[in-house]
Order: structure tokens, then sequence, then C-alpha cells
């Protein structure tokens, strides 16, 4: 009877099956390791190229932000552009002016333009026109003075480069009242005498009447050409261009009407 043999594996066999499992087994390990690493790889050249996306997109300035900018920058245009044009009207006439017409009966009419009762006069002539003659066109209707002036001056000004005048600095106009050549009117300063009517009449704010003739003046012109008469009102002034102006009297009574307008007009 022959006796039960075991096979016993061998040592060699053993080793060899060990070293095969423990070499598929780190195979295996390395192939699980090195996949996460290029999964997460991926993952984040993906984010990179979302960020990248978001900030292009981001500096791309949309139809609504251009939009915004274009309108905050008239705004802003608008805005310097009115400053200015009310710092200018601060420094000189405003849009509401205090008038005063003023002569002597027998004299020759005078216009001065203030900003205030008290300041004074931003722009003051005299017209060849009498006094007299003037109320009467103003008792029979509406009346309307244009003074006209030539712009050649100013051409000949810009070709010296020199300062453009202002047109209240103007010195030589040409009168028309309702549209009748009345001679000229000139440009004056304001004197002794004129600052003194001025003076008498700035409690006043809107009327007409008679000064007495003082007899401290100096000559005795003005007794000769007999008593001053003066109209006092406030008037609304409007800018066309730098070549052109009108002032139109406020006057209640006149259902909106003025009655009296002076133009100012370079050509």
């Amino acid at each position: 009877m022959k006796p039960n043999m075991v096979r016993v594996p061998s040592q060699s066999q053993d080793f060899s099956s060990k070293r095969h499992f423990h070499w598929t087994k780190k195979v295996g390990t390395e192939e699980d390791d090195e996949a996460p690493p290029s999964n997460s790889t991926q993952q984040d050249k993906k984010k990179d190229n979302n960020t990248k996306s978001t900030q292009q997109v981001s500096s791309i300035p949309t139809p609504k932000k251009k939009l915004q900018a274009v309108a905050v920058a008239r705004l802003r245009t608008i805005l310097t552009s009115f400053g200015k044009n009310r710092s200018s009207l601060q420094l000189g006439l405003g849009t509401r002016v205090v008038g005063t017409l003023f002569g002597h009966r027998r004299g020759h009419v005078h216009f001065a333009f203030q900003k205030d009762p008290n300041s004074p006069p931003a722009f003051l002539v005299e017209l060849a026109t009498p006094i007299s003659g003037l109320v009467k066109e103003m008792a029979s209707g509406l009346v309307r003075i244009a003074l006209e002036c030539d712009k050649e001056k100013e051409l000949e000004q810009e070709k010296k480069s020199v300062t453009v005048k202002k047109l209240l600095e103007e010195t030589m106009w040409r009168t028309y009242c309702n549209g009748k050549k009345c001679g000229f009117a000139t440009r004056r300063e304001c004197g002794a005498k004129e600052w003194r009517v001025l003076k008498a009449v700035e409690p006043i704010s809107m009327g007409a009447g008679v000064l007495p003739v003082s007899t401290g003046d100096d000559d005795d012109s003005g007794a000769a050409d007999g008593e001053l008469m003066y109209m006092r009102a406030k008037f609304e002034r409007i800018v066309g261009s730098r070549d052109s102006e009108a002032f139109y009297m406020m006057n209640p009574d006149s259902n909106g009407t003025p009655e009296l307008s002076i133009y100012l007009l370079r050509i």
C-alpha cells in the first residue's frame, strides 16, 4: 500500500507567486494612484479656462455700459457749459436788469441798464433823439428801438490778434425808432450828472415822472434844457448771440406785450 504523499509547494514557487502577486498589486496601486492626478489637472485646466473666459467677458463693455458712459459724459458737458454761462451772467448783466430812460425836456434821450438798482450802469448810451419825441411815440403805441453797429472793426481786430469787443462795449450805433432812422447813438461813461440821476431814482422800481433841476450843477445847461424826465422799469434781457441782444420792458399792465423794446445788433 502506497503511502499518501502530500505535495507541499516549494518555496521557490511560493516566492514566485508572491512576487507575482505583489507585482500585480503594485501595478494596480500605481495606476490607481496616478489616475486621480490626471483628473485633477483636467479640472484645474477647465477652471483656468472658465476664469479666463469670465475675465474676457467682464472686460468686454456691454452696450448698456457704453450708453451709461456716454450719458454721463454728456451730462458733465451740459453741467460745465451751464456753469460757465451762469458765471458769465453773474459777472455782467443777468437775465433781469433795471432800465432807466431819462433826459431833459429839450435834451437827448439817455438809456442806462443796471444789474441792480444800486450798481453802476453796465450800458449807458445817449441817443440823438429828443426825449419829447420819444414820449410822443410811446403815447401813440408800442416803441421799438434798434441800435446797429458795424462788424468791420471786429474783423480788423481779429486780423491784429486783439480781443473782440463785447456787444455792450461798442461806442457808435445807428438808431432806428419804429423803422425810422433817428441819427446816431454814442456810448457814454457814467459821470457825476448821470450818477446823480440814477441815485435819485434808485428807490423807484417802476414808474415815470419828472425830477426837479438841481441848482448846484457846475453849468446851467440843465436848467436851460428844462425839467428832467425819467422812466424806470425792469427789462428782460435775451442774448441771441455775441452779436445780438434784446431788452424787453416788463409791464404787468400791458397784457404781456412790452411797450418798449430795445435791440442791439452788430452787422
